[in-house]
């Protein structure tokens, strides 16, 4: 009878152990597919920002001359110089 009790003992241990180490493998699972889709999200995103940092330096660049800083200025703000006529054609 002790034999009989003492393997649905081990048994019952050998389960438990069992069970919580899919649980605990299934929640580091998880864990790790929710950090990689983070690590995803956040590289496009640095991927966007040196992009734009990119067209942002050559933009700033570009304005150090004055003909192109004239010409932006004309084409984005609508500016222009005293007794001038600016008619603006949209496509």
């Amino acid at each position: 009878m002790s034999g009989k009790i003492s393997k649905k003992i081990w048994f019952g241990v050998t389960a438990v152990i069992f069970v919580y180490t899919a649980v605990l493998t299934v929640r580091n699972l998880i864990t790790v597919i929710k950090v990689n889709s983070r690590i995803s999200r956040l590289e496009e995103q640095r991927d966007h920002f040196r992009a734009r940092v990119e067209a942002d330096s050559t933009m700033l660049e570009r304005l150090n001359y004055d003909e192109y800083l004239e010409q932006y200025a004309r084409e984005e703000f609508h500016m222009q110089r005293a007794n001038e006529y600016i008619y603006i054609i949209e496509d």
